[in-house]
Parts: structure tokens; sequence; C-alpha cells
């Protein structure tokens, strides 16, 4: 497999059991990295288990911006014995492993630090992950007094002495780690750092619900589901903040119909949930197409069919957000490729959603609302919230018939128009209807707004020559892996198209295609969901298939190796 060139990041690995503080070493460590003007990003994986089973976290340190996992590992930290075995074919002889060498119970080369051991000193043995977190600051030369400051910051609440216990191991670790390098047994490259002191720390849930609110949403409506949960739980932590309405349903399906509720009664809503929970939101979202009301829902994929693996990550729902629904309605989905465009697009969906009258689907996955990194803050200045609300006179006419399809929208109690909707097919007024004629005019009128959609969407973007024989194709949060693996292979041939607006496809997508010789595209599923979607709107046939669906995000070192073996 093609090696990534390593001299400007370090990638760790943090494994144990849940229940054993990885989350908290990796927000410690992140924000601190951070701190220290070093570019971090971080995603895991995780089981679908309160306690046991055994996690990971990877964090990437280096002296530029990072965006994408690695399958190499420069320090890998095991707090169980059962992390090893499963990361066995990650470990190479480079692999510096530092941990408990006792408890490990390992032929593999480990540097022991006996974490068990060293905890006695405070009483708890869940000290050992914060002397783990002093260890790998310490091997990566950071200022300790950083250090300190912060985790008093992080467990001011909890107390004085809890604060002082936490300093006290972390402490302990660091001093650790400055033994190991100065007796020459662990040395990394030192990495040079940059002018990021205000960039912010954030993971893709909080981006998207950031975005929604930039967006102007007023209400959130949600029944917790994996991983699309972290939305409404940032959201319901900003309530007072933004007088927000966050309620969380008894099901997805009151859920949908509230969201539907709350843009009829003239508030900017919007759902997150994810495979299992959207399957419910179905009719709800049926519903929307035929009441030509607004609404956005954020769908956060992971595997299925039922359950599936809860806690991993896929794009397999990309045809279930495509084909979701009876009848024929119009729809967007949209799907953001990064964290700073999980921000854009979400608060770009929300004007969409009021201009075109039609449900906007924002379509991530595990990978991506789960993943870290510092960016830029956003510039909120230049974004503006477009709202399509007209004030109704006496002869408004909710489905008045237009010829780009687009009827004024009013809201009750704002003019003097009465304002009726009806989930049955309905007349110019709103009323009930069974006249034929009138049927296939409202069905008309309903798809006509495709035609301007097409005209306003988010433009396939090519990273690499437009002139390049080979194109790599990919969407979503596949983007950054594939564009960081194209530019590591370094081969003039290859260029990347990038979409991150699905539905409808953009409208210069086949004129790139059209100029290709090569093509391959790049799914983390196992049927190119995109693939079929390109042929059906374009008549155009990918010649190759890059497939993942494991439940584990793609890396860029397997990409290098698929795209190399492809084009080969």
């Amino acid at each position: 497999m093609p090696q990534m060139p390593s001299s400007n990041d370090i990638s760790i690995v943090l494994g144990g059991e849940a229940g054993q503080g990885i989350q908290t070493i990796e927000q410690l460590l992140t924000k601190i990295l951070k701190l220290n003007n070093l570019h971090v990003f971080a995603t895991k994986e995780y089981m679908s288990r309160v306690r046991g089973g055994s996690n990971t976290t990877g964090i990437r340190v280096g002296s530029h911006p990072l965006q994408a996992p690695v399958d190499r590992i420069d320090l890998l930290i095991p707090l169980d014995k059962n992390v090893l075995p499963r990361l066995q074919h990650r470990i190479t002889e480079q692999t510096i492993i530092a941990g408990d060498r006792e408890a490990l119970k390992t032929d593999l080369n480990v540097i022991d630090i006996p974490l068990k051991k060293l905890s006695i000193e405070f009483s708890a043995e869940i000290y050992s992950n914060t002397i783990a977190l002093g260890l790998i600051l310490a091997l990566l030369k950071t200022d300790a007094l950083i250090m300190k400051k912060y985790i008093g910051k992080h467990f001011g609440e909890k107390g004085d002495k809890v604060v002082e216990l936490n300093i006290r191991a972390a402490d302990l670790g660091f001093k650790q780690g400055h033994k190991l390098i100065e007796n020459g047994t662990v040395s990394f490259p030192e990495l040079s750092i940059s002018d990021i002191q205000n960039d912010i720390m954030i993971n893709g849930s909080e981006a998207i619900a950031m975005g929604a609110i930039a967006g102007g949403c007023q209400c959130i409506t949600s029944y917790p589901m994996t991983p699309g949960t972290g939305v409404i739980t940032f959201m319901a932590g900003v309530e007072h903040d933004f007088e927000l309405i966050v309620e969380q349903a008894e099901d997805e399906i009151a859920a949908i119909n509230m969201a539907i509720g709350a843009w009829y009664a003239g508030a900017r809503a919007m759902v997150t949930t994810s495979g299992g929970g959207f399957d419910l939101m179905t009719e709800g979202l049926s519903l929307a197409g035929m009441l030509e009301m607004p609404v956005v829902i954020h769908l956060g994929q992971r595997p299925g069919p039922a359950t599936g693996l809860p806690t991993r990550t896929e794009q397999g729902d990309l045809e279930l957000a495509l084909y979701a629904g009876h009848g024929e309605f119009p729809r967007i989905i949209l799907a953001p490729e990064s964290l700073k465009d999980a921000f854009y697009i979400s608060q770009k969906a929300f004007n969409l959603a009021d201009k075109y009258q039609v449900p906007v689907i924002i379509l991530t996955d595990q990978y991506l609302v789960d993943t870290y990194y510092n960016i830029p803050p956003f510039d909120i200045n230049q974004l503006v919230i477009e709202s399509c609300v007209i004030e109704t006179d006496e002869n408004y006419l909710r489905y008045q018939l237009t010829n780009n399809g687009i009827s004024p929208r009013g809201i009750p109690g704002k003019g003097k128009g009465l304002v009726g909707v009806d989930s049955d097919e309905h007349d110019e007024a709103g009323h009930i209807t069974e006249d034929l004629e009138l049927r296939v005019k409202m069905v008309d009128k309903r798809l006509k707004k495709l035609t301007l959609i097409k005209e306003s969407v988010i433009p396939a973007q090519i990273y690499g020559s437009s002139d390049s024989p080979t194109f790599v194709i990919s969407w979503g949060s596949t983007n950054p892996i594939v564009r960081e693996a194209v530019t590591c292979l370094g081969n003039k041939d290859l260029a990347q198209i990038a979409l991150q607006q699905v539905y409808p496809l953009p409208g210069n997508l086949r004129h790139i295609l059209l100029s290709a010789k090569h093509t391959i595209i790049v799914e983390n599923n196992a049927t190119s969901q995109l693939g079929k979607l390109i042929l059906r709107e374009t008549g155009f046939q990918i010649d190759k298939k890059i497939l993942k669906y494991n439940g584990l995000p793609f890396t860029v070192e397997e990409l290098m190796h698929a795209i190399s073996e492809t084009i080969s």
C-alpha cells in the first residue's frame, strides 16, 4: 500500500473500553493541542454499548489544516488489552506503542508506562487516562502551563479537589514523556506552529446546528437517534440564547408533523434523525410535498438495514432520501463535505426550503458529525435570511397556478387572506378537489420547481486540471479524503470531481463528465448509489467503482492504493 509522507503531521490513536474516558482525553487533547497553535483533526469509531467493547479515537496533529483520517499510527496508547489485536493491521515497525505492558499482555514492543500503578497515587484508576494525556502532550513538545490551565478550566465545575488531582495526574504523565525524550526512547519531528488562535474547534453536529441557527431556525423537533442526536443536543444547550423551541417529540412521526406545522405558522423549523427515524417520517415528507410546505431535515447516515451498525458510518441512504415518499414531488438533497460547508450549507438549506417551498434534506453521516477539527470562525456578516413569506389580501390563493410553479406563500395572521392547505389534491384556494384536469396542472406546477432549482444549485467542483484524462468522483464526507489521496499520489493525469449537492445533480456535471476519458467513483456504500443516479439523470456510465461498506470511513492510504490499482 502506498505510504503517505508523515513529516508534517503525527497520527495518534487512543484505544480502550467505553467508560475508560477515551472521549474525555480526546476533548482535552484536541483543545490543548489547538491552544498550542497546532492543527488538529480527530475522528472516532465506537461500539454500540455503554460499557466495555473496544473503541478508538484517531487524532492527527500537524503544521497544516487536516481534514481526513489515515491508516498510519505513529503513537498508539492502548488502555486495555483488546486494542492491540483490533489494530494489528495498522501497526507497523514505526508505530510507537506506550502503555501498561503488564495489562496489555502482548509480544509487541511496548514502552512500559504502568498507568494502573501510577494512578494508585490518586486513589482511582480513572486518572490513568489523564496520565496518558500528559504523556502524549509531552511527547509532542507542548507547553505544560497551557495543559494545566486548560485542565483547570475543563474540570472547574467539579470542584478544586478534582481539578488538583487531574493536574497532578497530567503532570505525572508529562514527566514520564519528558524522560522518554531525554533518554532517546521516543523522538517525533518538531511541528511548526500556525497562527490559529482565533480558530474554533467544533464537530459536525455543532456545525450543522450553528448553520441552522444562522439560517433563522426557530424550532427543532426530533426524537433521539444516533448519529443525528448531536444536533438537537447542541441546540438544546443554547435554546435560551437564541430563543429556540427545542422539542423532543414522542416519535419521529410527531417530530416531522410538528416541524411542518411550525413552517405553516411562520416559523423556520427542522428535524434531525437517522435512517430508521427518517423511514417513519416518510408520510410526513409526502405531506410536505403536497402542502408545498418548506421543511429542513438533517439525515445522519449509518449502516442499515434496520438497526444495522448504529454507531458506524456509511453513505447508504442517498436512495432513501431521493425516493422516500409516495407520489412525485420535488426535493433538494445537500451533502456537505466539511465542517465549514456543514455550517454554510445548513444555513443555505433554510433559504432554499423557503424559496422553493420544498423539503430540503441535509445528508451527512456518523463520520462527519463525530469529527472534530479546527477551522477559522464563520463569517456571518455575509449571511442573509431570505424570507419569502408575503402579506396576503382578500383574494389570496395559496396554490395559485404560476409560470414557474412557485405560488406566493402566506401564513395565518399576516394579511387579510385565508391560508388554506390540504393534504388531498386541491384547487388554488387549497380546497379538496377531484377535478382530474386540475390534478394534472397541480402536479406539473409542483414539478416545475425542479427546473428552477437546477439553476441555483451548488456546482460540481473540479480539483486538479479540468483537462485531466481521469476524474475521481465523490460526494459528501468522502470528498476531503479523496482530495488528499489524489494530492499525495501526485499524478497529473488525475483530478477530482466533488459534489455537495446530489439532487438535483448540478447542471455543470454532465459537461464535465463528457470531457473525461476515464472515470472512477468513490462511495461509502455497496451499490454506488450516486453512480446509479448519475446514470439515470445524465445517461453517463462511470467506468470504475471504489466502494467501502464495513462501517468505517475511507482512509487516505487505502484510497491511494485503490486509485493506483484501478488506473493501472
